[in-house]
């Protein structure tokens, strides 16, 4: 999902909600910003939480609501590497990551004949993106599903699941736009309900998870998807905690992190509650699952010729796409032959050698490209149904 940021001269931000009770003063101590510091996710989207009174900002290139100089991650390479795809007349991208819609609109915006369609689990990113992409109304499809929907939403806007599309666009993680909505309770430096899906319409929150998991289960999570030494303590800290009663806020949390965590390892390592935030994060929505299933599912998609890059911003995610990748480009002779046997050659080539990171001018204008890791490659051959291929 889109991850962007803005240049140093920003628009006045509009009032954001302010925790609802005290957190106690050693939490504060460590976590100072736990009530008042805006996310440095923050600031970007153009898509504001609702204040009392007061409505939605959003579409943050609309010059009357003021230009915040929102650049989506890697925007410009994305479309260097997709493009040699996208030229031929009526072609196919999916966005599989919509978000906001900052990298949709400058393909749609550069490939005049560019069809679109645009995936998100999140129905408010579907509702602002479309807001954004309107006047490409007649070249967009929108559909409302995680990214390992792929196929269904293919079918749903008339394409094949085999062989039919030009490019994909995959941006991992939470968006910027989630961020910013305080009451979604993805970020750790505001006090808000502990809801965390990307899916408002999903069951599961991460409050259901804290409240009802075990110490066992809790503990799995937080090393699993957070790599948190200090799971088995911190999940022991909220089982106690809950005893007491039941956990809703993500500043109860942050002060039970606080307590997990001993003093010198708080020092170290960036902020602290981050590792759990996303452990938790990953578990509500499914994440890594979710982009398993989408991988083989998007390359199979593409046409010979289509191209696919993916953004990950963490070491789970982007475990799964060198995997993946790994084993799209390898030869599928049996090994030990001398030759290349027709028809079993690898099916895809790596457009880029490994994973490729932002450079210092990406990350100086923004920095929220630091931690990317992009990798791409394109399709050279069709499927081989001989071996699980798609024709």
């Amino acid at each position: 999902m889109k991850h962007s940021a803005t240049s140093s001269e920003l628009a006045p931000q509009p009032e954001v909600a302010r925790a609802s009770w005290p957190l106690p003063e050693p939490t504060l101590t460590y976590f100072p910003n736990a009530r008042f510091a805006i996310s440095d996710r923050d600031l970007d989207s153009g898509a504001y939480p609702e204040i009392p009174g007061g409505s939605v900002v959003v579409d943050e290139s609309d010059p009357e609501s003021g230009h915040r100089g929102h650049v989506p991650v890697l925007l410009d390479r994305c479309v260097e590497i997709l493009a040699p795809a996208l030229t031929r007349p009526g072609a196919i991208l999916v966005d599989g990551t919509l978000g906001a819609g900052g990298h949709a609109e400058r393909f749609l915006t550069q490939f005049p004949e560019l069809r679109l369609i645009g995936l998100d689990r999140d129905p408010r990113a579907l509702e602002i993106a479309g807001a954004r992409l309107a006047p490409f109304a007649d070249r967009i499809t929108l559909v409302h599903t995680r990214y390992d929907g792929i196929a269904d939403a293919l079918d749903e806007a008339g394409c094949a699941t085999t062989d039919s599309i030009d490019g994909v666009l995959l941006d991992l993680g939470v968006s910027s736009m989630q961020l910013d909505q305080v009451e979604r309770g993805f970020s750790y430096s505001k006090d808000a309900p502990l809801d965390m899906r990307m899916d408002t319409d999903a069951p599961l929150t991460a409050a259901d998870i804290l409240n009802t998991y075990d110490r066992k289960e809790l503990t799995d999570i937080l090393r699993r998807f957070g790599e948190e030494k200090f799971a088995h303590r911190i999940a022991g800290f909220i089982v106690e905690r809950r005893q007491q009663a039941q956990l809703t806020t993500t500043g109860e949390l942050v002060e039970i992190i606080y307590k997990g965590i001993p003093a010198p390892a708080r020092r170290t390592g960036g902020h602290p509650a981050k590792r759990t935030f996303q452990a938790l994060r990953i578990a509500v929505n499914a994440e890594l699952d979710s982009l398993s299933e989408a991988l083989p599912a998007a390359l199979a998609a593409l046409r010979p010729g289509g191209r696919i890059a993916v953004m990950a911003y963490q070491s789970l995610e982007d475990r799964i796409v060198k995997t993946t990748f790994a084993e799209a480009t390898a030869s599928r002779s049996p090994e030990g032959l001398p030759v290349e046997l027709p028809g079993y050659e690898p099916e895809f080539s790596a457009i880029i050698r490994g994973a490729e990171r932002a450079d210092a001018q990406e990350i100086e204008r923004n920095p929220r490209s630091a931690p990317v890791r992009l990798r791409a490659l394109q399709r050279v051959t069709r499927g081989n149904p001989r071996r699980g291929g798609k024709n």
